[in-house]
């Protein structure tokens, strides 16, 4: 591992959950931008319509997951949902890669068109919710926000020199990952 997934899915996480939170702060309610976003790694092909093979189909299934959906839903002071391909997840978080913990996240099972498998949600600044025991029925809802927002330890600045968030607007390969980020029109 190099290095640069790690810091995708700590410290730029952590930045766009910043620069949302800040974002936000100056908009009316119904103004606010919340973002769903969806980190999974492979190999992508360049297509004459943008990027094309099995990653880029796992990273738009799981950005179209329900779950995001649900998590904004349920906390309307969150601007920030998160799911992570259990790929990703184990090579990263559960690898000891980042400041996050396992706590940080919640497991889910996506089902999305042809796609199924284990993804890792987080929104940042909120504590996962735990699942129900099994055969209880559905999950918990989400924890409302106790307040403050944290954003977590600080960020490393040299982002900010290299990465405008504002320029993301579709799938994006980033040093050989695919990143996938949506609005919550969806």
């Amino acid at each position: 591992m190099d290095g640069t997934e790690p810091r995708l899915v700590d410290d730029f996480v952590r930045h766009l959950a910043a620069a949302l939170r800040e974002y936000n702060g100056l908009r009316a309610p119904a103004a606010r931008m919340r973002l769903r976003a969806a980190i999974h790694h492979g190999p992508v092909e360049l297509a004459d319509n943008g990027f094309a093979g099995s990653t880029v189909v796992t990273t738009a299934r799981l950005l179209g997951s329900g779950h995001l959906y649900d998590a904004l839903r349920a906390d309307d002071g969150a601007d920030l949902a998160l799911l992570l391909s259990d790929d990703v997840y184990r090579s990263t978080v559960a690898g000891g890669h980042t400041t996050l913990r396992d706590e940080d996240f919640r497991r889910v099972a996506v089902q999305e068109k042809e796609y199924e498998g284990t993804a890792w949600l987080r929104v940042p600044g909120r504590p996962a919710y735990e699942p129900a025991p099994a055969g209880a029925g559905a999950d918990r809802p989400w924890p409302s926000p106790g307040g403050g927002y944290d954003a977590g330890p600080a960020v490393h600045h040299e982002y900010r020199d290299r990465v405008s968030i504002t320029n993301f607007t579709a799938p994006v390969d980033l040093r050989g990952g695919v990143v996938g980020f949506g609005n919550t029109d969806g």
